[in-house]
């Protein structure tokens, strides 16, 4: 059975609406829109998608939060609402905004507390500090209050704080928002080391794709509540017409463009000595052999596809019924 299983997940809200200058009108929105999706134990899930696609709403839903308007959700083989303790003590939520710590308290009283909440033998407990304090480097702000820790140190200790139960999936809303460089790099080490040791599922959703692309094999696209796009990060770029480019720096200046079967030129540069191609079916060795026997070479360098450039690609293209994808939904 999937760790975490959706049929036809759908959430709808009742709004109010201006019509006229006295009057207002309910109108029903449709944040999530029918979601079938699997989720295995220790996979390492990205769930991307524009501003109001629907992603934290099924985040909400799949914890428990929320309750669906159709269709039904399973995590770790329970149902997030009517099973809703049950399923607190065996999965972890770190959201962005939101805090799970005790503001007034320093971060170790806060993690000793937690060992309480959900009932943690102290062996346990204390293995699982000693390998976050190791990995997120705590130690330095253990004995700080919450409310005088930076943001960076703030969510080094919310993730820890996920973790100590040892919970079987782990969600994450936007975990670096607004993080510093040497913050997000401590979190994503942390995060990948997790990931490869496979004990925990994680679902990420952020708008940092170099979250994405670091961590996640699986790439999951939502935009007006329905998967757009479910498979891996090559799969998109391949989808969407994305390709590896090679930039060759040549000693002399070609007369005419070169053409290379598989590899069609992109563009040209710094007065003809820099060459930019693009590969469809041709290899780098190939467009090596190719310009070898046209001008002498000085440096090649291989450019991977730029994932937010297919991102926003895929937003542009639109979708059955929908119209446009970059169009937010709710």
């Amino acid at each position: 059975m999937s760790v975490i299983e959706m049929n036809g997940l759908r959430k709808e809200f009742t709004v109010r609406v201006r019509a006229g200058r006295l009057r207002r009108e309910k109108r029903t929105v449709t944040a999530v829109d029918g979601i079938d999706l699997r989720v295995e134990r220790g996979e390492m899930v990205g769930y991307i998608g524009p501003n109001g696609a629907g992603k934290s709403t099924t985040l909400k839903m799949l914890t428990g939060v929320l309750m669906p308007s159709a269709g039904d959700a399973r995590v770790c083989g329970l149902r997030p609402v009517a099973e809703r303790t049950r399923l607190a003590l065996r999965i972890g939520v770190v959201f962005g905004q939101r805090s799970q710590l005790w503001w007034d308290l320093p971060l170790r009283d806060s993690f000793a507390l937690l060992r309480h909440v959900y009932r943690v033998p102290p062996g346990d407990h204390a293995a699982r500090l000693t390998r976050c304090r190791g990995l997120l480097d705590l130690d330095e702000f253990l004995d700080t209050p919450v409310r005088q820790l930076s943001l960076g140190q703030r969510m080094r200790g919310e993730l820890t704080a996920a973790l100590l139960h040892g919970p079987e999936v782990l969600f994450l809303d936007e975990p670096t928002i607004g993080l510093d460089v040497v913050s997000k790099q401590a979190v994503r080490g942390f995060l990948a080391e997790l990931g490869r040791a496979g004990d925990t599922t994680l679902v990420l959703t952020t708008h940092d794709l170099a979250d994405i692309e670091r961590l996640c094999r699986r790439l999951v696209v939502i935009d007006h509540g329905r998967v757009v796009h479910d498979g891996s990060i090559a799969a998109l770029h391949s989808r969407y017409g994305s390709r590896r480019l090679v930039v060759a720096e040549l000693d002399g200046v070609l007369t005419e463009p070169p053409t290379l079967p598989g590899a069609p030129l992109v563009r040209v540069e710094a007065d003809g000595h820099r060459l930019v191609f693009e590969l469809e079916s041709a290899t780098v060795a190939q467009v090596v052999a190719g310009l070898g026997g046209l001008a002498s070479l000085r440096d090649i360098s291989i450019v991977e596809p730029d994932i937010e450039e297919v991102i926003a690609r895929l937003y542009r293209t639109p979708a059955e019924g929908k119209g446009p994808l970059l169009t937010p939904g709710v």
